[in-house]
């Protein structure tokens, strides 16, 4: 049956294990339980929640309106189908101190392998995009002790995302990025670098785990996974490019049905009938019920 075979402990040693290796972690964000299982049969070692998708979904802006319930509840979809390492976006950890602490356990009881947490004000906005509000450095290190506190799987990943780039300048984000390590996170994202010189200095100040938000549209170049790897990096993230490509292929369908009053252009772009059972794994459940796949597909299904 479509379900994971790995505990949420097994999950978060993989993720840690998989940071330490020296490798480059490529990290897809999963629009749905069903893009994080394709996330995984195409070979990818870990994927990702955003904040921003989830917000979307639910259209409405990025600024902050989500709750920590509704995250963890869709997270806690994703990770019953995929044996992945999974990473969240907990945005500012949804209030104050406590609430990031709250926080911390909602996402350990939905299975998730770590979360990272923001330095902005409450009224948040997209990293890439002006005008962004910070905490003080001290209230942003409150917040991450506050959440180290209150993890009860020490293998749960913390990792503070900073967004004082944009705002304070890059030796702000540097020593900013510094203190949240001292106040217990295991890794650090640092948000909108300018170029590959900000990377590199950002690597050579920080010894610990750092992500590179590889988002399209953003301030920052889109840099290969080579680049990356040969800067230190060890995650990639690519929090909305499966998000974005699904909104623009289903635009791009609506545009054709209306004009053409049928979808059969559209045919050898979609997924098949039998690519959708195979991912769903139909066959599996015969060992449960053997109603539940009891029939053949017609041709070119």
């Amino acid at each position: 049956m479509l379900h994971t075979r790995t505990t949420p402990a097994e999950r978060r040693q993989a993720l840690r294990e998989r940071l330490a290796s020296g490798r480059l972690l490529q990290m897809p964000g999963a629009v749905s339980p069903y893009s994080a299982k394709l996330i995984e049969d195409h070979g990818f070692e870990a994927a990702y929640l955003s904040g921003a998708v989830l917000a979307a979904e639910l259209c409405l802006p990025d600024i902050g309106l989500t709750t920590s319930t509704e995250v963890a509840a869709r997270a806690q979809q994703v990770t019953r189908v995929t044996d992945l390492p999974v990473l969240v976006d907990a945005d500012t950890g949804f209030g104050a101190p406590v609430n990031a602490a709250r926080t911390v356990q909602l996402f350990e009881d939905a299975g998730l392998a770590g979360m990272h947490l923001e330095d902005q004000t409450g009224v948040k906005r997209c990293g890439h995009l002006d005008g962004k509000t910070l905490v003080s450095r001290e209230e942003m290190v409150q917040r991450v002790r506050a959440a180290a506190d209150a993890r009860r799987d020490d293998g749960f990943l913390l990792m503070a995302r900073t967004d004082a780039r944009g705002v304070e300048g890059l030796d702000a984000a540097i020593e900013r990025a510094k203190a949240y390590v001292d106040a217990g996170a295991d890794a650090v994202f640092p948000e909108a670098l300018a170029d590959e010189a900000e990377f590199a200095a950002f690597r050579e100040a920080v010894d610990v785990p750092l992500l590179a938000n590889m988002t399209e549209f953003g301030k920052g170049p889109l840099l290969s996974a080579s680049r990356l790897e040969s800067l230190g990096y060890n995650i990639a993230l690519y929090p909305v490019t499966l998000f974005r490509l699904a909104n623009g292929a289903i635009e791009d369908g609506l545009r054709t049905l209306a004009a053409e009053g049928t979808q059969a252009s559209l045919l050898p772009r979609m997924q098949t009938r039998s690519r959708l059972y195979e991912v769903l794994g139909y066959e599996d459940y015969t060992a449960f019920d053997s109603a539940v796949f009891d029939f053949s597909l017609p041709p070119g299904a």
